[in-house]
């Protein structure tokens, strides 16, 4: 058997009942994330952005949720990226959340919009001098010649903001909110017969079933 086959954990830590989940999921996703963030977890707001071309075609990678609203799940980047093309061709998205240390996962399925330029403007100044001359400098998910390429652009907005103790955002740089449609909130348990809650938005409210695992 191919060793990788072989690699399984069981799981066996908690439990998840439709009882004890709240009736509006960004209330249970606020309990879980509570719960989170008191146990200490390394970059426990890493989580994974899928999007897709208009042709269907997926991709994903790990952002930081930087912002927890009722409108639903902040983050930032470089509005030319390969990931803002295709947001602003295909407004569809997921969101997966991992916690392995609590044995929880989450998904979220919604619609991403820009935040406002206030919000951007916000967060923007809320960085390390360094994270803001990095967001000038580099032209993200661009073709690049060389790593010298990319020093040499850190040195030039460097120079350019030398002095200056405010550095303003870029317009190519910005957030972006999730707004959710469906979130399911998993809990591993053992033989692989894992709690799933799932909550759909149906006619402006939430629907919530149990999903087999």
């Amino acid at each position: 058997m191919d060793p990788i086959a072989g690699i399984r954990k069981d799981y066996q830590m908690r439990s998840l009942a439709e009882a004890d989940t709240a009736a509006d999921p960004l209330e249970q996703f606020g309990r879980w994330w509570e719960e989170a963030l008191a146990s200490n977890i390394d970059e426990v707001n890493a989580m994974t952005l899928a999007t897709a071309d208009p042709a269907g075609k997926p991709s994903a990678r790990i952002v930081l949720l930087k912002g927890l609203k009722r409108e639903g799940f902040e983050f930032f980047t470089n509005y030319e990226s390969h990931k803002a093309l295709e947001m602003a061709a295909n407004d569809h998205v997921a969101l997966v959340f991992f916690w392995k240390e609590l044995q929880r996962q989450v998904r979220i399925e919604g619609t991403v919009s820009k935040t406002t330029s206030s919000v951007s403007d916000e967060y923007f100044n809320s960085r390390p001098r360094e994270s803001r001359i990095g967001a000038w400098s580099s032209p993200q998910s661009h073709t690049i010649p060389s790593r010298e390429m990319l020093d040499e652009r850190v040195t030039a907005s460097e120079k350019r903001f030398e002095g200056k103790e405010e550095i303003p955002r870029p317009d190519f740089w910005g957030g972006y909110i999730v707004n959710p449609r469906k979130i399911e909130f998993w809990q591993g348990r053992p033989n692989r017969l894992h709690d799933r809650i799932e909550y759909v938005l149906e006619n402006g409210g939430w629907i919530k079933k149990r999903l087999a695992p």
